[in-house]
């Protein structure tokens, strides 16, 4: 999906509570919500891992997380081309997106 359709998705849960950010991406009616979501959700376990694995996260309140900063970067662009009129060829761009979501308990 391109960066500019999953930008549109992301702006809304940035700043939010992590929990309400879900909410939020579920009743979303685009596709980069469920991709965003998914994103979210594996956000969240990795915090609650750290709290639970490393001594320098185990204040981590991980009820009070918030969305600190949420991005959506280009990716690298795969080049296709699709028949057109009188045997010539049309570029059609497949194009990809980093999503990056920073939690924080402050």
């Amino acid at each position: 999906m391109s960066a500019q359709k999953m930008r549109e998705v992301v702006r809304q849960i940035q700043g939010m509570p992590a929990a309400r950010a879900q909410v939020v991406l579920e009743v979303v009616p685009r596709k980069g919500a469920r991709l965003v979501a998914k994103t979210l959700k594996s956000a969240i376990a990795n915090a609650e891992d750290l709290k639970e694995h490393k001594k320098e996260y185990a204040g981590l309140r991980t009820e009070r997380l918030v969305i600190k900063e949420a991005l959506a970067q280009t990716a690298s662009t795969l080049r296709r081309f699709t028949p057109k009129a009188r045997g010539s060829a049309g570029p059609v761009l497949k194009r990809h997106c980093h999503v990056k979501i920073v939690l924080s308990d402050e």
